[in-house]
Formats: structure tokens, sequence, C-alpha cells
């Protein structure tokens, strides 16, 4: 359903698992989410946290016109670093990595070092 409230879906984190689970399964998937703790740990090999400054996060926020209550919210959490809490309590710390995402140029950098890991993965896991 949709909450008119926060203007966002509500989602039924079980029905998601129930259908990425066949898909997920034989590795090399990458899943892009807000939170990460949801995720069984035997389906992850990389958890990538995307870090802002909370004042670059309110003014990008604002301008994809988010409710105020929402835009608290996402920067409370970013203050308080909730997701990058519960990444590293829900998996390994060593496949825990934080980036930082405010400008354009870190974008680009984290694609790239993405890209690099997915590369690596797919050496070490699939079949030459």
């Amino acid at each position: 359903g949709f909450d008119e409230e926060w203007q966002s879906y509500t989602v039924d984190e079980d029905k998601v698992l129930d259908e990425l689970e066949p898909l997920v399964a034989p590795g090399g998937v990458v899943l892009d989410w807000h939170t990460c703790d949801i995720f069984p740990e035997r389906w992850v090999d990389l958890v990538v946290v995307l870090r802002c400054d909370h004042a670059v996060l309110w003014d990008r926020l604002e301008k994809r016109n988010y409710p105020l209550k929402k835009i608290q919210e996402n920067n409370t959490a970013e203050i308080m670093q909730t997701v990058l809490d519960e990444a590293r309590e829900s998996y390994a710390a060593e496949i825990v990595v934080e980036l930082k995402s405010e400008r354009t140029e870190d974008l680009e950098n984290n694609v790239s070092r993405i890209l690099q890991w997915i590369e690596a993965w797919k050496r070490d896991n699939l079949p030459s």
C-alpha cells in the first residue's frame, strides 16, 4: 500500500524475501535497498552504505519535494548513522563498506569501486 503521511510505499518484507529467494540463491545479484538488515547473511557478499553530510541530504530531499517529516526522519537517520549501524550489526565487519555520496564525483568513484568489486566477485565465484 501507499502511506500518504510518508509519501512512500509500504513493503511486506516477507513477500519481498520470498520473491527474491530463487533469484538470489545462485549468487551474483546486486540488491539496492534503503536498509539491509532484512536480507539473510547467506545472500550477502558486500554491503555498501552510502553516506552524505546531513545538510547536503536535507537540500537534496527538499529539491525532491519530500514532506518535511520524511526529510527530518532521513536526516536524523543520517546523523545517527542508523543504516551503517544496522549493517554493522547484521553482517561481518569485513563486508560492510561506507562510501561518501555527496557530489557527482563521489557517484562516479562509487560506481567505479562497485564495478571493481563485482569483477573481483565474478573472477572468484564464476567458472572461467
